[in-house]
Order: structure tokens, then sequence, then C-alpha cells
């Protein structure tokens, strides 16, 4: 190997030298496989009972409903408690999920009703697990490794998209959709053992905050005091919202824009992941964050939708969900990683919620957006609504930062001390 490609993998790779973060990188990386081979058969599953986009966005819908209501409030929960301890029992509660779902389907009983029930158990799970997880991810490795880890975690999980729907779709159609719901129960296995055998001496805890009135509300007041906060908060909240609904867009147009079945939306949605896995090492290896990388990487996600909006077959459209595969995972990451290293500690579980919510928590609100779009004007136009909000964050982005840069050359103008008049004259 030469001297160039070490020095690149050591870059690309250098997380992995920290032993807790390949535990967890293990363990995740066989749970996620599961999650999103389950994520798979549910919207098929969905499809297959009602043949309609609208109740499919209806259930994605009630599944991040809870985020979007208690997600700020799984913030104030992960600065008060061990976020290690919090995921491990979360974690194993998802498991459960997953198991009774899958007995339900299997033994041919399943309703869409139950489907929503469970589907909003898992929300509300999530709504706990997530900023705990997110904001875990910089007591496991730290700041000198925080970016290189969102990124190789986000691309862990776009490695488990590839996987997971591949393997979904070829089990749907030989076994049905309740073996994925089954075997996903038991991935779980491994992210709970992963969490239990890590070196609790090698962590870097932030100290819980303690219990305390308006603990939610001095969040937000911290976030829409900081704008470096809050613009990166509001570009993914517009993103998340219309955008990011691929469990409701890419089924619909599987079925009824490109007619390609459930193989064919398996591959679909591993194409994003294959995209996403490219781009996400090399947000490992050279990505940046701050507000214009954020904008760069938004009007690129518009330009990778548009394609995948326009695409002809099922050919063209693994190809543009390629480009949207990795677009998005670099907004995604460096939309993460910038929050971290810009929030205080003690308020970055509380941050990172507002973060969730941005992406999963807009859900309720656009995935029945997109499903009725659908519905209305064709299955192409869920994928372009999304590039119209891609571009439309961009364009968020930079009103915002030209503002902020014209207020802050103001002050320092205001600040210069004034030359007096004889000093002029001479």
């Amino acid at each position: 190997m030469s001297p160039l490609i070490q020095r690149v993998s050591r870059t690309t790779f250098a997380a992995v030298a920290i032993p807790n973060y390949r535990r967890y990188l293990s363990g995740q990386s066989l749970s996620l496989a599961g999650t999103w081979m389950q994520m798979t058969a549910q919207s098929w599953l969905v499809l297959k009972l009602t043949h309609s986009a609208t109740m499919l966005g209806l259930i994605v819908a009630l599944q991040t409903l809870p985020v979007l209501i208690l997600g700020p409030y799984g913030g104030v929960i992960a600065d008060r408690v061990d976020k290690r301890r919090l995921m491990i029992v979360l974690q194993a509660i998802m498991g459960l999920q997953a198991l009774v779902l899958g007995l339900l389907t299997v033994s041919g009983v399943v309703t869409v009703w139950e489907i929503g029930v469970l589907a909003m158990i898992l929300g509300l799970n999530n709504a706990f697990e997530n900023p705990a997880r997110q904001s875990f991810m910089l007591e496991l490795v730290g700041s000198d490794h925080l970016r290189n880890a969102v990124s190789l975690n986000s691309t862990m999980v776009n490695v488990a998209r590839v996987i997971g729907p591949g393997i979904g779709g070829l089990m749907i159609a030989a076994v049905g959709t309740g073996w994925c719901f089954l075997l996903n129960a038991v991935s779980f296995i491994a992210v709970i053992n992963s969490l239990l055998r890590m070196d609790r001496k090698a962590l870097s805890p932030v100290t819980p905050t303690p219990r305390a009135k308006g603990q939610l509300r001095e969040g937000l007041r911290y976030v829409r005091g900081e704008p470096r906060l809050a613009l990166p908060l509001a570009m993914a909240a517009v993103v998340g919202c219309l955008t990011y609904e691929f469990q409701v867009s890419l089924p619909y147009m599987a079925a009824h824009g490109l007619h390609v079945g459930s193989a064919g939306y398996g591959f679909m949605t591993a194409a994003m992941g294959i995209g996403a896995v490219v781009g996400g090492l090399f947000v490992a290896t050279r990505g940046r964050v701050g507000s214009s990388p954020l904008i760069i990487a938004a009007l690129a996600f518009g330009i990778a939708m548009l394609l995948a909006t326009a695409a002809p077959s099922l050919a063209t459209e693994i190809l543009a969900l390629t480009l949207v595969g990795g677009a998005g995972v670099a907004f995604m990451s460096q939309t993460n990683a910038t929050l971290q290293l810009r929030a205080a500690p003690e308020m970055r579980g509380r941050v990172m919620s507002l973060w969730f919510v941005s992406f999963q928590g807009s859900t309720p609100i656009g995935g029945p957006i997109v499903g009725a779009v659908m519905a209305a004007y064709g299955a192409r136009s869920g994928l372009g609504i999304g590039a119209v909000a891609c571009f439309a964050a961009a364009v968020l982005g930079v009103v915002t930062l030209r503002s902020l840069r014209a207020r802050a050359a103001q002050t320092e103008l205001q600040a210069t001390p004034a030359v007096p008049d004889e000093v002029l004259t001479v």
C-alpha cells in the first residue's frame, strides 16, 4: 500500500482507532441493517394492505409524531442522565416492538391500525433514544474526532441502507414481510451487547445537568440566541420536512411511477445507500463544518433530487438516487457535526434533539403532504417537492449568512474609533 493511500486511510477512518467507537460501530452496523429492512418491509406492507400513498404517509407520520411532540423533551432527559444506560434500555424496547410486529405479521392477523400503533410506540422510543445517541458521540470520541466519527456513522447507516433494503426486498418476495421484522428484533442484541462491553473509563461523560424547571425553554432560548445554531437547524427543518420523506416517496415511485415492484424498490433504496457510503467517506476525509458548506450541500442535494424526479427508467433512477444518497448524507453529516461542535456541553442533548426533530419530527407534517401531493399530481411530484425544499434551504442559508455578515461588519464599523478632524487635515 502506497504512503498516500495509507495517509488517506488513516484520515478517513481516524475514529476507528478508538476501541469504544469500534465496539459501537460494529453493534450499530448489524442493528441498523435490520432497521432499514424493517422500514422497507413496513412501507411495502402498508401499501399491500391499503394501496394508498396517503395511508402510507399517515403511518410514517404516526411513527414520527412523538418525535415532533416529545423530541425536545428527550433532549432535556439526555442532558440529565447517563446516556449509555438510557440507550441500552431504549434499544431493548425497540427490539420488543419489532418482535411484536413480526409475530402479528407472520400469523396473518396484522391490521393497518396495529401497524399504526406499533409505529407510534417506536416513534415514542426514538424521541428519547436519538438525542441521547447523537449527543453521546462526543463523549465517545472527543472533539478532535467528532466530525470524522459522525461522518463514519452516517456511512455506516447507509451501508445498512444498502444491505437492509436489498435483503428486505428479497425476503419479502421469498418468505413475506413478517420475517423482516423478526430478523430486525434479533439484530438489537448486537447493539445492546456493544454498549454493555464498552470501557467506561475511556469515555468522557458530560456532568449530568441537575433537574430544574424550565430547562426545555432554556434550550430553546439558547438556540434562538445563537444564529450559528439557529441557521443549520432551520435549514435542516426545511429539508427534513419535505425532502427526507423517502419512506413515502420511494415505494410509491417504484410502484406507480416506474412500475418495478418490490425488488425494484429495494434496488432504488440500495442505490441511495451506495451513494451515501461514498458521500460519507468523502465527508469523513475532507468534509468541513459551518454554514457555507451546508449551503453547498443543500444545492447539490436539490440538483440530485431534480435528476431523480425526471429519471425515465429504473436504470437512470438508480444513477440519480446514487447522487441523492451522496448529497443527502453530506448535508446531514455536516449539519450534525456543526451543531455538536458549536453547542455548549450542557446544552448538547437539547440542541441535538432539535436536530432530530428537524429531520424526523417534521415528518408528521411533511409525510402526509408528500403523500397527498403524489396522490394528486403523480408519483414524481413527491421527489420534485423535495428538490424545491433543498433549493429553499440553500436560499435561506445565503440570505441569513449575508445578513449576519452585514450586521457583523456594521458592528465592527461602529466600534472603530472616530479619527479626529485635525488628523484628517494634516
